[in-house]
């Protein structure tokens, strides 16, 4: 019942990809670095990731590993970008980018400022109620979006009424509300 696997994944031009310990992929938009669980070779501008007899656990980690060695390569040469929109009713929210943190002011007329976290390789743009998010890294992106997201959550109060917050409108190209 065991098979022998061998997924193909053709390397763009202008993108270089080479394995020390882990898997290197360069392109326009930077470098990313990956370890892989699974066997890789490249040979003539494709990335082959192999399993002899490989059993069902195997070809899960081949074909998770496939999509991420593509996510690499697409990060590598367009990039991934989210867009959250700022919401504010009730008090006017100040959002600006700091030493690493999104700072977000006077949200729900708190006097305290909240934070969130920017992951290192993550660019933030704050255009108007616009936060514009964009990496290489396809996780960091959407990581540093979700902790902005997060910071603004509200506890303790009625959703329907209280609907400040910075919400996610764009996901790496895909538009979630229209």
């Amino acid at each position: 019942m065991h098979e022998d696997i061998e997924e193909k994944i053709t390397i763009p031009e202008g993108v270089e990809a080479k394995i020390n310990t882990e898997l290197v992929v360069k392109g326009p938009k930077g470098e990313l670095k990956r370890a892989f669980p699974c066997k890789l070779e490249i040979k003539e501008k494709e990335v082959i990731l192999k399993a002899k007899k490989a059993t069902k656990n195997e070809k899960k980690i081949i074909k998770t590993s496939k999509a991420h060695i593509n996510n690499m390569i697409k990060g590598v040469s367009e990039g991934f970008g989210y867009t959250l929109q700022i919401c504010s009713v009730h008090f006017p929210m100040s959002v600006s980018v700091e030493n690493g943190f999104v700072v977000i002011k006077n949200f729900l007329g708190e006097t305290k400022e909240r934070k969130a976290p920017m992951l290192p390789s993550v660019e933030v743009k704050v255009e108007g109620d616009l936060i514009k998010v964009f990496s290489a890294d396809k996780e960091a992106a959407g990581q540093t979006a979700a902790n902005i997201e997060l910071a603004t959550k509200i506890r303790n109060r009625d959703k329907r009424i209280f609907q400040d917050g910075i919400w996610i409108i764009e996901k790496a190209g895909k538009k979630l509300l229209e």
